[in-house]
């Protein structure tokens, strides 16, 4: 594949992209911005993000992502654009297909490589097709599928998708899939407007307590307890506020993580420091001290927009020097939602996963992608388990919603 392979069609010239670099930051955050809610969807998407991925080495070919962004113009106007990566394994994804790639094995076929659009390491949903309107969103899923198709890769995955690319990627037949993650909101149960409402928002994180069960409340508060009485405090840093010895004491904490669970750490430092640059603003960094005053922890908090108050934000990474009992949760979940609260924060996203937050309120929440795969048989055969497996998901959603942390009417 050579920089800037082109397709011609009625309407556009579809441009592929091996380099970020052949795409200015400017078109590629203007496009996305035009998005719904992409003035508000975090740094992922943004160019910057994508750009530090590359060129930090931590999302290239060499460790299984090759970049080929398929891009649509008009002249010298970016209609439409699409952040895929190519890829010879499943990791660092967070929709899991490694029973596919199982089956596709076990009768002699090869899965890799695949296509998937999305945000490597980042399993935050978010705008994935990026189009000035319906009609280009339509034409990029469709020189999505050519592609692949040119290329003999064996399927097409979008990733934590919005609504809008769910509609797009139905349309040219990809698979709908929903996946479960636990979203925290702003808004006090049987109170105000909704989401976004300030007379529906807490007031603090004692406003908050108040609003759960009484053994939810209970627990969160022995939690919190254990943490105080080992003598922990903590810094919030937003921004430029977060200088380049807390960039270092944060990757030191980040890469421990993964090294205790016998991987290294999926980012490089030089990633960092290229957000530091670039993206400063979109960051919060908790750190935590212990009774002598000595840095023992710290978790990474990325928020929708460089606002005062932005709309959301994000739980994405943590790690600890010493360990002490309830930490991970206090950095990871009471911190930054006692945060969200002082800043009228709308929403806090927890991650992939994690049955476990709903005893801290984040309540399940349904996340998207869409599938396509080449071979008609295995199409097929995914197809039918899909179905199936979207009948388990909504019972499982209907099943947590019966466990909600708040109290009950009455």
């Amino acid at each position: 594949m050579s920089s800037n392979t082109e397709y011609d069609s009625d309407d556009y010239v579809t441009r592929v992209l091996i380099n970020p670099d052949e795409v200015s930051a400017a078109d590629w955050n203007t496009l996305l911005e035009q998005q719904p809610g992409g003035s508000a969807s975090g740094p992922f998407v943004r160019h910057e993000y994508l750009h530090a991925l590359h060129h930090s080495g931590s999302a290239v070919p060499e460790a299984g992502w090759a970049l080929q962004w398929i891009t649509l113009w008009r002249g010298n106007t970016l209609e439409a654009a699409a952040p895929l990566y190519i890829k010879n394994h499943s990791y660092g994804e967070y929709v899991f297909d490694w029973a596919w790639a199982n089956a596709y094995a076990q009768h002699g076929l090869p899965y890799y490589p695949k296509a998937v659009v999305a945000v490597p390491f980042t399993p935050v949903p978010g705008p994935r097709l990026l189009a000035r309107s319906a009609a280009a969103r339509r034409a990029l899923v469709q020189a999505l599928k050519r592609h692949a198709q040119a290329e003999d890769w064996s399927s097409v995955h979008v990733l934590f998708a919005p609504p809008a690319d769910m509609e797009a990627a139905g349309a040219a037949g990809l698979m709908p899939r929903q996946t479960v993650q636990f979203h925290w909101h702003n808004v006090v149960p049987g109170v105000g407007g909704g989401e976004g409402s300030a007379t529906a928002q807490f007031q603090d994180f004692g406003h908050f307590l108040a609003s759960l069960s009484q053994e939810k409340r209970k627990k969160i508060k022995q939690e919190r307890r254990r943490v105080a009485e080992a003598g922990i405090t903590f810094t919030a840093l937003r921004g430029a506020e977060i200088q380049s010895t807390d960039w270092d004491f944060f990757y030191r904490c980040y890469a421990r993580t993964y090294y205790e669970h016998g991987n290294p750490p999926y980012l490089s430092r030089d990633f960092f420091h290229r957000l530091a640059q670039t993206q400063p603003g979109y960051w919060l960094l908790f750190i935590a001290h212990n009774a002598q005053g000595e840095r023992v922890a710290c978790s990474l908090i990325a928020l929708s927009d460089t606002s005062p108050n932005p709309q959301a934000a994000y739980g994405r990474y943590w790690g600890a020097l010493q360990r002490v009992d309830c930490l991970h949760f206090e950095a990871c979940y009471y911190q930054p939602l006692a945060w969200c609260m002082a800043h009228g924060v709308q929403r806090f996203e927890g991650g992939a996963q994690g049955e476990h937050k709903m005893a801290r309120a984040l309540l399940p929440t349904a996340t998207h992608s869409a599938h396509w795969l080449a071979h008609p048989a295995f199409s097929d055969a995914v197809e039918r388990f899909l179905e199936r497996e979207g009948e388990g998901v909504a019972q499982y959603l209907d099943h947590l919603e019966q466990r909600s942390p708040f109290k009950q009417p009455g």
